[in-house]
């Protein structure tokens, strides 16, 4: 491929153009027509080829990569020059800078990267990455690299306005080890002139396509590749980094809802449930192209495509066609001519690619499975673990009651102009898999998302995520449209009969009509799987009666419910010291508090769960009810412990717990409420400096550790790094058996005076979090040659 190459002219030169620097009375020779016309020729085509090098290229046979190369301190020769220094200034100038060649991204799908980073099933030949993970490419150059004095950097670009404050103009330094969690490159092989970057990436980077330029630079000058379009970077989300807010430990579950591109999609009504399979077909060739069309067709800054949440929901209002003619046109008229019928549909591909395909025009026609099924397509394409479910005696809430009212007039006949809430026979919408750090935690994991344009969210037909955990909780006031979806599965249906002067009053309510049998496929087989039990407690239980209780309060008809007749009685949990230690029993104080002068009965329910850093719930571990008496104007303490063998199984890293207590107050039909996370405390790295901490003369530490779990640590790992003191270092230990204890002692040499921190922890697989730090001030080295 042609290399065009751009030089700063001689100071001396004047004018815009090379070519006409110089007055004609410079050259006074005698004129050469036939040289003449050759020259000015040759001189109008380097012109041309400054000013335009795509339209008038320069050939060199050697060239691969095209290259644009810019502040030369070699001054450019001038065109009445002959052709043999011209030549030598060229040759001179190839042998100076280092310019890119090629760029070897190493892209096949069956290759080792593709493999390693779960899209080798894309069935394109795109370099497709995931986010938060290693990858590598070779760079051939004109010359061998040399560290002492070249220079090189990667760029990437995406989206209309690159910039680097919003990570969509991103600068990739060439480092000399990589770090976890940043943009970084590391030449790891060099054969002559080609070398091998192994590049990291954020587990928050923006997705989508990246534009890939590399810049080298030397004393000579800087030269920039140009972007080849076979070298666009499709970066996506990662559900195997553990970083990654999408990240789904489960890999049978990643199998399932990240790499399935088959589904089932269930319809009827309960007693008669129907089910029809769906190609979601999201590694076909041409449906990442069309999925990222329809992130761009949003016209939302590319910025915010580093969020799940914020893509979800760009997802969720695109997928429709009310408000920017997104992907799907619905139609429930039963007159689908000019289209095609909803029921027709089998797959998501055909849908995407037309909408691609003709521009953006939304395809005729779909239904709520047409609307999740795409959705669920469009989620697994970009690595957002997703999955279609199906709801019968689905609720459609217009007024944010959280019910579904039925209004009647004075003879019990339906008003049918305020009949505007509805259940349907079933309404299928799409759940998708993220830690939500906007939220409280414990409301991570799976979200409802929807993209069935039934009400506005914000003003555009959109719905969700909306946390599971909240809306089986009844927490309505998170964030987003768990009103609409805890309507949709646990709303009661209230009939409402018209008084003489035109008021209601509440005559009749079913508790047990809506959300039943909420389905979706099983995980590895094509059964079904009901998930009803995530959405809400079991109908009739005290704890789903307390959710919906709890939600109707932030509803519009708060007084459909009735108040408690008092609200006299609180409930706290309380830790003692520093808390409960990791490997014992972990115990907490529940105090509840009766200010009334009667006696309070109440009914408390309590469960704890594992939880993730991140708030995604992992396992409950316990659950528990009680009744207890609290006499008038008493402070009751019940003491509540956790046993260690009911914990040791199921703990991740930060040990993080949460417990969950909520009750009723049976006199008064107070409902109690709370949640309270705590963790389980690791023991300190105990670090002694050992002898006087002087400028270049060595020194020790020693460093004591005991395990406090009843099991052998394997393959423990310590890391050691202070500012001054000395770099960061790992030591590999090894094992550490049951409760043992364990020192070592390290040496080192400061090298900076005053006061210092130096820095331990300990990693294994079994125990994490635990580290330690000590002050040491350094002196002076009298003894220091002035």
């Amino acid at each position: 491929m042609p290399v065009e190459t751009r030089s700063i002219r001689a100071s001396g030169a004047v004018g815009r153009f090379p070519s006409v620097t110089r007055g004609f009375d410079d050259d006074a020779e005698e004129e050469q027509p036939e040289e003449g016309d050759a020259q000015t020729e040759n001189a109008c085509r380097r012109w041309l080829r400054k000013v335009c090098p795509c339209c008038c290229p320069k050939p060199k046979d050697d060239d691969i990569t095209d290259t644009l190369v810019t502040g030369i301190d070699e001054l450019e020769k001038e065109d009445e020059l002959d052709n043999e220094k011209s030549v030598t200034g060229d040759s001179e100038l190839d042998e100076l800078l280092l310019k890119v060649r090629a760029i070897d991204l190493m892209k096949s799908k069956s290759g080792v990267i593709r493999t390693e980073h779960h899209t080798n099933l894309y069935q394109s030949n795109n370099f497709i990455i995931r986010r938060g993970q290693t990858f590598q490419m070779w760079i051939t150059l004109s010359r061998p690299f040399d560290s002492s004095t070249d220079k090189l950097h990667l760029e990437l670009k995406t989206g209309p306005l690159p910039t680097v404050s919003k990570g969509t103009h991103v600068i990739i330094p060439l480092v000399e080890g990589l770090e976890d969690g940043r943009w970084e490159a590391a030449i790891v092989e060099q054969d002559n002139k080609r070398i091998k970057l192994s590049v990291n990436s954020p587990p928050t980077a923006v997705i989508g396509r990246y534009q890939l330029t590399v810049e080298t630079t030397n004393s000579q000058g800087q030269a920039i590749s140009t972007h080849d379009p076979a070298n666009d970077i499709y970066m996506m989300f990662n559900p195997w980094c553990e970083d990654d807010t999408v990240f789904m430990d489960s890999e049978q579950e990643r199998q399932e809802y990240v790499l399935n591109q088959d589904g089932h999609i269930y319809y009827g009504t309960e007693n008669q449930i129907g089910m029809r399979t769906w190609n979601y077909g999201h590694f076909d060739d041409g449906i990442l192209a069309a999925c990222l069309y329809v992130l761009e067709k949003s016209e939302t800054p590319p910025s915010g495509w580093g969020d799940p949440v914020n893509v979800v929901r760009i997802i969720s209002a695109m997928i429709n066609s009310p408000d920017d003619r997104g992907v799907v046109e619905g139609n429930w008229s039963g007159n689908y001519n000019g289209g095609t019928s909803p029921t027709m549909w089998s797959g998501s591909v055909e849908i995407l690619k037309e909408y691609q395909t003709n521009s953006g025009t939304p395809v005729k026609f779909g239904q709520c499975w047409v609307f999740a099924g795409v959705f669920t397509t469009v989620l697994r394409c970009l690595g957002i673990p997703s999955r279609t479910v199906t709801n019968f005696s689905s609720a459609h809430d217009t007024d944010v009651s959280l019910t579904t009212d039925v209004y009647l007039d004075e003879n019990l006949d339906p008003l049918a102009h305020l009949n505007a809430d509805s259940i349907w026979n079933f309404h299928v919408w799409t759940d998708c898999w993220m830690a939500r750090a906007d939220l409280p935690p414990g409301n991570g994991g799976w979200q409802a998302v929807d993209a069935t344009p039934q009400e506005t969210s914000q003003g555009t037909f959109r719905c969700g995520p909306a946390s599971l955990t909240a809306v089986r909780n009844g927490q309505v006031y998170l964030k987003h449209d768990c009103p609409f979806v805890f309507a949709e599965v646990n709303s009661d249906k209230i009939y409402w009969q018209r008084n003489i002067d035109g008021t209601f009053n509440q005559i009749y309510s079913e508790k047990k009509t809506v959300g039943h049998k909420i389905s979706t496929k099983a995980v590895g087989s094509d059964e079904r799987r009901d998930i009803t039990h995530l959405y809400k407690h079991p109908e009739g239980t005290e704890a789903e009666r307390i959710a919906v209780e709890s939600a109707c309060r932030y509803g519009s008809k708060a007084l459909a419910y009735s108040s408690p007749t008092a609200e006299d009685v609180s409930v706290e949990v309380t830790m003692d010291g520093e808390g409960p230690e990791m490997g014992g029993d972990a115990e907490l104080n529940i105090t509840l508090r009766n200010s009334s002068s009667e006696k309070r009965t109440i009914l408390l329910h309590g469960q704890v769960a594992v939880m993730y850093y991140t708030g995604v719930h992992k396992a409950t571990i316990r659950k528990d009810v009680v009744e207890i008496d609290v006499l008038p104007n008493e402070v009751n303490v019940l003491e509540w412990s956790l046993e260690y063998k009911d914990y040791k199984d199921q703990l991740i890293d930060q040990a993080a717990l949460m417990l969950t207590l909520s009750g009723r107050v049976k006199e008064t039909q107070q409902v109690l409420a709370t949640q309270f996370s705590f963790r389980l405390r690791t023991p300190n790295l105990i670090i002694k400096p050992v002898g006087k901490a002087v400028v270049g003369e060595k020194m020790a530490v020693t460093i004591s550790f005991t395990n406090p779990l009843p099991q052998v640590l394997k393959a423990v790992i310590f890391h050691l790094e202070g500012q001054g003191l000395l770099a960061a270092r790992k030591v590999i230990y090894g094992d550490i058996g049951s409760h043992a204890s364990v020192s070592l002692t390290e040496h080192f040499v400061p090298t900076l005076p005053g006061p210092r921190k130096l820095l331990a922890s300990l990693d294994c697989r079994q125990l994490t979090q635990v580290h330690g730090v000590t002050d040491i001030t350094v002196e002076e080295n009298s003894n220091a040659a002035l």
